[in-house]
């Protein structure tokens, strides 16, 4: 079972990847690239999703092991944060669209895993 404060963080990245499915449904990089608006929500959510998978592995390291990639998310957290003027968009993109998923089905069966054990 997982703590109350790890199931939180999940909740968390779980909504940020939701939102960021819904700011990107039917759009294309060509709409990132032009919308401001668009490229501001996504990097906050990605920040989000990768500060509350930090704060997870803190408080339960076995996660580490279960959420593919999860330094190498953690990491584009920081230089969305720290390195932002070197970040492409087409980077964010292609995170967006072929680790995004991934990352969404397992926060999600972590989650359904934990609520059976509740």
């Amino acid at each position: 079972m997982l703590p109350h404060e790890t199931k939180k963080y999940l909740f968390d990245i779980a909504e940020a990847c939701d939102l960021i499915a819904q700011f990107t449904h039917s759009k294309t990089l060509a709409d990132y690239q032009q919308d401001p608006l668009l490229r501001s929500g996504v990097e906050r959510q990605f920040e989000i999703i990768g500060e509350a998978l930090n704060q997870a592995i803190q408080n339960n390291p076995s996660l580490e092991k279960l959420i593919s990639n999860s330094s190498r998310i953690i990491s584009f957290r920081n230089r969305l944060i720290h390195g932002y003027s070197t970040i492409a968009d087409e980077v964010v993109w292609g995170v967006l669209e072929t680790n995004l998923p991934v990352l969404t089905r397992e926060v999600r069966e972590l989650l359904e895993k934990s609520d059976d054990l509740s």
